[in-house]
């Protein structure tokens, strides 16, 4: 089973990219979008199902923002849009898709870089989330929560850490907050269980020369239950075409 998540940074744009040319040979089984920037009516037939997959989707309010997608072969047994939480549904962050034998999110957590008042929702979302995801792993079901969670969790998974310290993305709390995620909880960061110590990043910032530099954050997980999470077996991060400022994370699970 091979899952890839990758914030499209609007998929109009990576479309013009050649994001669907790129996935149509992927054989990928469910493919988890993450930053849309359409609504309903912006979307083509190839953006609304790609061939051979179903998709899903829960847009923002706002035009032109954040949203969620998942595509997949396999028809979900049900799909949830949203936590419940009318400021952060609003907002298009979170869908899960029910499949019988595990569940696969596709998740954009906000992102605090733009000041004190994003941070501070970016804060609130983590505190509401937190019990959710207690609930995911307490259910006893095998899930995959793939996405950008705008978060760098160790020093390992950005480029400049030590002049990032006090900058969201690698604030001490959000850290912490991701190592509450793996430690207590028990989710698994599974790029890291296949790559224990590779300097690999999916997000590098569009100032400098960030790409051609390599100066980049880690920020797109697929963290997930033990169980899944010990059939992967290989896990790539997706550079030789650029159709986002982020690239494309795959892993492939083996079989149950």
């Amino acid at each position: 089973m091979r899952i890839i998540t990758i914030n499209l940074n609007g998929i109009r744009s990576a479309a013009s990219k050649g994001f669907f040319d790129w996935l149509a040979v992927q054989q990928a089984d469910i493919i988890c979008l993450q930053e849309l920037k359409a609504q309903a009516a912006d979307m083509t037939a190839q953006m609304l199902a790609p061939h051979g997959y179903q998709g899903y989707f829960h847009y923002a309010e706002k035009k032109g923002y954040s949203g969620v997608g998942i595509y997949s072969r396999l028809a979900p047994q049900q799909v949830i849009s949203g936590l419940g939480i009318a400021e952060f549904d609003a907002e298009g962050r979170y869908l899960c898709a029910d499949f019988a034998e595990f569940s696969v999110v596709s998740l954009y957590l906000p992102s605090g870089s733009s000041g004190e008042e994003r941070q501070a929702v970016k804060f609130k979302f983590m505190a509401a989330f937190m019990p959710h995801l207690r609930e995911l792993r307490a259910s006893g079901r095998e899930v995959v929560i793939c996405g950008d969670w705008n978060i760098a969790h160790k020093e390992i998974d950005l480029k400049n850490w030590r002049g990032n310290k006090k900058n969201s993305g690698f604030l001490p709390e959000e850290r912490a907050w991701l190592t509450e995620l793996f430690e207590e909880v028990g989710f698994v960061d599974v790029f890291r269980q296949v790559h224990p110590e590779l300097e690999a990043y999916t997000w590098w910032s569009n100032r400098g020369q960030a790409w051609a530099k390599d100066v980049g954050w880690r920020i797109d997980y697929q963290i997930a239950t033990p169980g899944i999470a010990q059939r992967a077996h290989a896990a790539t991060i997706y550079k030789e075409q650029r159709f986002s400022d982020h690239a494309p994370l795959i892993i492939d699970y083996r079989p149950d």
